[in-house]
């Protein structure tokens, strides 16, 4: 493992994450068994439903829980255009692609973005991770014309903790009231709207989402936005100690229809290395080159996703996806 870290010192929103990425040495089986030995379990795609495009790690904030390290000027994913992605999108709706979904960093950030979300939302339904400040917000005139393609564009705002003090803790002054005009003016346009947000341990989820929608009223927002809750995923290439998951834990806990819903089973995810655009196999798993699949989606949907990475013990144990609530 090699670490390349930045400065982590002050309190500057613009401060950087260490970039971190998991390049070997590793244990010449480890790919295909346990640290003890044991088969390790797996998932076999069936068909491409959803492509998600890594935008590029570049982001207006620099939140320390990061899942992709992002942060103000970050290149290590360079930004994706239109022209990188354009190819993969004419490949998926061959395989009969139903969704094109998006993450960053922040999307908003990359130049290119609104003309490859109004591409791509000409073709088939879009989904967008956002946090919904400035960048979004600067881009509004833009997103208009968007309404009149032929299908929907739901974004997915992070808004962590329903408490602006606690979210602006690690997303920097001002980032709770911002998303918050973002979700309503979003809401108000006529997009769907949905909320990520941060779970603590031993919550009560009723009780916390009854906090956000009093915060919902107070802003005029719809009290019935949907709630996608998240566990700490950790930074790039951590490891936080999960479980491994053997071939057995595969036979003897999910069953056959839930292991159809681990998200590399139906999705995969562009992400550009240099110059060149790579299929990896989840949203969750780009800090790994051994899950990059290969340069088309055709071929990345035949090898066997053996689920050595720990944040695919997130989805083994609640189920956590990625993709827009249903």
């Amino acid at each position: 493992m090699t670490t390349v870290t930045g400065d982590l010192s002050g309190d500057s929103p613009t401060r950087k994450i260490p970039a971190i990425e998991i390049i070997a040495p590793r244990a010449s089986d480890s790919w295909t068994h346990t640290r003890d030995g044991q088969p390790r379990g797996y998932i076999d795609a069936r068909r491409l439903r959803e492509l998600w495009i890594h935008t590029g790690t570049a982001c207006n904030l620099s939140c320390p829980f990061c899942l992709e390290g992002s942060h103000p000027g970050d290149g290590r994913i360079p930004g994706m255009t239109l022209k990188d992605a354009q190819p993969f999108i004419q490949e998926a709706l061959d395989m009969g692609v139903e969704q094109f979904s998006f993450t960053g960093g922040e999307p908003f950030v990359i130049r290119d973005f609104v003309h490859l979300l109004d591409y791509a939302s000409r073709q088939r339904p879009c989904f967008v991770l956002t946090n919904a400040t400035d960048p979004l917000l600067k881009r509004r005139h833009q997103l208009l014309p968007l309404l009149r393609n032929p299908h929907p564009i739901h974004f997915r705002v992070s808004l962590d903790f329903p408490d602006a003090a606690r979210h602006d803790k690690d997303r920097g002054a001002g980032s709770f009231n911002k998303a918050l005009e973002g979700i309503r003016w979003l809401h108000e346009q006529g997009f769907r709207v949905s909320i990520a947000r941060q779970t603590d341990v031993g919550e009560v989820p009723a009780r916390v989402e009854a906090g956000y929608r009093a915060i919902f009223r107070q802003w005029g927002i719809p009290e019935d936005l949907a709630f996608t809750a998240f566990p700490d995923l950790g930074v790039p290439g951590s490891d936080d100690g999960s479980p491994e998951i053997t071939e057995t834990c595969m036979e003897q806990y999910p069953t056959p229809e839930s292991r159809a819903h681990f998200m590399c089973t139906y999705t995969r995810m562009l992400v550009k290395k240099g110059d060149r655009v790579r299929v990896y196999a989840c949203t969750l798993v780009d800090d790994d080159p051994d899950y990059d699949l290969g340069g088309t989606l055709t071929e990345s949907m035949t090898p066997r996703i053996m689920l050595r990475h720990h944040r695919c013990f997130a989805c083994y144990r609640f189920g956590a996806s990625c993709s827009a609530p249903g």
